[in-house]
């Protein structure tokens, strides 16, 4: 699954007002003040949609943070693209704690029993981490109740392309960057041509 997020000037509603001042530019200029604006508001916004991302997935920053892979604006292309990829991610990545009870962890931020589930092997109250499990969180087959029952891995339910268009994030994606541009173009302006605004 992938996903994706797109800053792209014809998009944002508030830089229509900007729209007369930039035609007062050459193309070059206009790419240039263009590409420097949304890069800027760009990777502030992949800072801040990180934290939220991982606040909503429960994954930690680092996580997220290596999974958003950017695209930059430039000359030919006056876009900044932030995507993702991936499946369902393995409980394993939430901090799991396996108890008498079966295994608690944290998917979407939110500590459960995944009931019966397990990440050690031997008899209770002895159990051991056994290299082969690898840390995963396994569930028996509720099926059979014999000793070496067939097992099998245990997801969280967090898709990090599918979170990343929904809830907190696309929201504080689309505020943040009709919110943040349109200020951030008039500064690239009067920074490339001082008095532009007088």
């Amino acid at each position: 699954m992938d996903g994706l997020l797109t800053i792209r000037w014809a998009d944002l509603s508030g830089l229509k007002r900007l729209d007369n001042a930039l035609g007062r530019l050459s193309e070059m200029q206009r790419s240039l003040v263009l590409a420097r604006a949304i890069n800027h508001v760009g990777d502030r916004l992949r800072t801040k949609l990180t934290r939220t991302l991982a606040s909503q997935t429960g994954l930690p920053y680092r996580t997220i943070r290596r999974a958003i892979k950017v695209e930059r604006a430039n000359y030919g292309e006056l876009a900044y693209a932030m995507r993702t990829q991936g499946g369902d991610i393995s409980l394993k990545y939430f901090k799991p704690r396996e108890t008498r009870a079966g295994v608690t962890a944290s998917p979407f931020g939110t500590r459960r029993l995944f009931a019966g589930d397990f990440t050690k092997a031997g008899r209770f109250p002895n159990r051991v981490t056994a290299m082969g499990l690898r840390g995963h969180v396994y569930a028996p087959n509720r099926s059979s109740t014999r000793w070496g029952r067939p097992i099998s891995f245990v997801d969280s339910g967090v898709i990090i392309p599918a979170e990343m268009v929904k809830g907190d994030t696309a929201q504080e994606f689309t505020t943040f960057a009709n919110r943040e541009l349109p200020p951030r173009v008039m500064h690239e302006i009067s920074f490339m041509l001082p008095g532009f605004f007088d």
